[in-house]
């Protein structure tokens, strides 16, 4: 089973790479389970990564987030936490959490062309991450026998 973290900002673009990864998943002949889960923001993923893992339900976990200026924190400071936390959870628990939480340098959620490119890059970015999953899968299980 994947699970598919989802932060709850920005979920009009966000859900173009859901929608990408579960489409190419399928296509790269993934046949297990795959469950979507929201989280307020990105900043929460490393927890629910973990907390997933833990379980030992899960082959791989996908986190999908806009990181961008206009909230609480800083975006720059969100996205290394994020990566930080992910990473840090993938190796402590051996199983593969993957990043598609993107930081734009400039992002205009009030203007239609950035709404449009972003929406058309978070279906090229679930689509690498799907590929990236289905390697990362077959990794684990072929050296863990």
């Amino acid at each position: 089973m994947i699970a598919l973290l989802r932060a709850n900002w920005h979920t009009d673009i966000i859900d173009n790479g859901i929608k990408g990864f579960r489409e190419l998943v399928l296509e790269l002949g993934y046949d297990g389970e795959i469950e979507v889960i929201d989280v307020p923001g990105s900043l929460e993923f490393p927890l629910q990564a973990q907390l997933l893992a833990k379980t030992g339900k899960y082959e791989a976990i996908v986190c999908f987030g806009l990181i961008v200026d206009g909230g609480i924190y800083r975006h720059e400071f969100v996205a290394q936490a994020v990566v930080d936390g992910i990473v840090r959870v993938s190796l402590d628990t051996e199983v593969p959490v993957m990043s598609v939480a993107i930081s734009p340098q400039t992002f205009d959620e009030n203007n239609s062309k950035d709404i449009e490119f972003f929406k058309n890059h978070f279906v090229l970015k679930g689509e690498e991450a799907a590929r990236g999953t289905v390697m990362m899968i077959e990794n684990v299980k072929n050296l863990k026998g």
